[in-house]
């Protein structure tokens, strides 16, 4: 079977099994108030939500410090992380526990069956790149063989990373470092093994967790801090899950968007204080021509409860979406800080793709540049491959500053299929006029601008 096959038929849901995230530790970081997926509008969003598989484990738990651990911020503990999950795997599964304190490490590898839960303690990845073996990976939507990110997973199942404790990723700025995606792009006619980044006299970073080509997958209660990447990155993932966890606005890094899931299915993202110097959740699906080789969509995806502290896009479909995106659902998010959009799709002609069926609601907050921004034109690039936009759709939503609203735009051969907006409230517009060029199905209900109701 194809890689398709097994992702999109392979892995069905088997039946209607009702998945029930557990209780989030209670230090679990997060400044909104929690949201149930029962208040969730849409019924295919609480469907999916419903569908989506959480890993449970035996009642064992495996202590690191058994295994050799150290806590005192200096032994490095890669190899008794390693043993501690490897014999937890070879168990049956359980919990691999890490007690207080600050742990030295270099990549951690999941294993099938196994919870890795931090119990107030603080893993500081190492500075010493030889810890970080070469795996496949996803760089900006292309495989390639890449330093490990810090957290790892390939071809697992029923994984989890929970707990009230941090993960720092400041160290890794030693050899996490380089954006070298056009020399990738010359590696595409090689398959994805041979692309080997280490060795080549180019760079690319890595992202800090990343499971790839995984089933049954929860994150939750962890901070994130000090990403040289995209934080949380799902990858060829099916039933994802990812809980009140907290990622880093810092302003040092470029590019380390929240939590990006790329070509996966049944993901949900709830609860979550989502920081960024980037977009905050962007959803992937492949980049230009190894995009269409592995040809896997990113799709039912449900985000709500989350406070979102970026500088881009708050939800974001692309750049990277040559699978395609469909069945967004985002609820109940409130913008912070100087979000540039709440809704952001982008794509060209080269890179093709389709965001489908993308529907935002009770969003609030500032925005820096626009609303919604919606482009065909990406970067300027082009190619024979026109991207399939829309229905979107934003109810009940408001924000109290904006410079526009809308900016909507398909091409004169390709217009956006349908746009639909009402019982919203967009107060402090600097220029009330909206932007909406080659759009067909257009549609406004109760839609005010600076107090004044308007149609498009």
């Amino acid at each position: 079977m194809s890689r398709r096959q097994v992702l999109i038929g392979g892995l069905g849901v088997a039946g209607a099994v009702a998945a029930t995230v557990p209780a989030r530790p209670a230090s679990a970081r997060s400044t909104t108030v929690a949201v149930s997926a029962a208040d969730l509008p849409w019924p295919h969003a609480r469907a999916i939500v419903a569908e989506t598989v959480v890993p449970s484990f035996p009642p064992v738990t495996f202590d690191v410090t058994a295994f050799g651990a150290k806590n005192d911020g200096t032994t490095d503990n890669t190899a008794a992380f390693r043993r501690a999950i490897e014999v937890c795997n070879a168990a049956g599964g359980g919990t691999v526990l890490v007690p207080p304190g600050t742990y030295l490490t270099g990549a951690i590898r999941l294993r099938s069956n196994v919870n890795l839960r931090l119990a107030g303690a603080t893993l500081m990845f190492s500075g010493d790149e030889s810890r970080y073996p070469v795996v496949l990976t996803r760089y900006e939507g292309i495989e390639c063989m890449n330093r490990s990110p810090m957290i790892y997973a390939y071809g697992e199942r029923n994984i989890a990373l929970t707990g009230d404790g941090t993960l720092d990723a400041a160290a890794t700025s030693s050899w996490n470092k380089g954006s070298d995606r056009a020399w990738l792009e010359t590696q595409v006619s090689k398959p994805p093994q041979q692309r080997v980044v280490p060795g080549s006299g180019h760079a690319m970073r890595s992202a800090f967790v990343e499971p790839y080509h995984c089933r049954n997958v929860l994150i939750q209660g962890v901070t994130l801090r000090n990403s040289m990447f995209w934080q949380i990155h799902p990858t060829l993932c099916r039933n994802v899950t990812v809980d009140g966890v907290s990622t880093d606005p810092s302003t040092a890094h470029n590019n380390t968007d929240g939590c990006d899931p790329e070509s996966c299915d049944h993901v949900v993202i709830r609860n979550c204080d989502l920081g960024a110097h980037d977009d905050n959740v962007a959803i992937k699906s492949g980049r230009d021509a190894d995009g269409r080789r592995v040809d896997v969509p990113c799709q039912n995806i449900v985000v709500f409860g989350c406070q979102m502290n970026g500088n881009w896009g708050a939800i974001t479909c692309g750049s990277e979406q040559t699978g395609g995106i469909r069945n967004v659902y985002a609820y109940r998010n409130a913008l912070v800080g100087a979000t540039k959009f709440a809704l952001y799709v982008k794509s060209n002609t080269q890179r093709g793709g389709f965001s489908q069926n993308i529907n935002l609601d009770s969003f609030s907050g500032t925005v820096n540049r626009a609303y919604a921004y919606v482009t065909m034109t990406y970067n300027g690039q082009t190619g024979s491959y026109p991207p399939a936009f829309g229905p979107f759709t934003i109810t009940n939503s408001s924000s109290s500053s904006a410079p526009r609203v809308f900016d909507v735009s398909g091409l004169p051969s390709d217009h956006v299929r349908g746009f639909a907006v009402s019982n919203c409230d967009f107060n402090g517009v600097a220029d009330p006029s909206n932007a909406f060029n080659h759009v067909d199905g257009v549609v406004f209900n109760d839609v005010k601008i600076n107090g004044r109701t308007v149609q498009p």
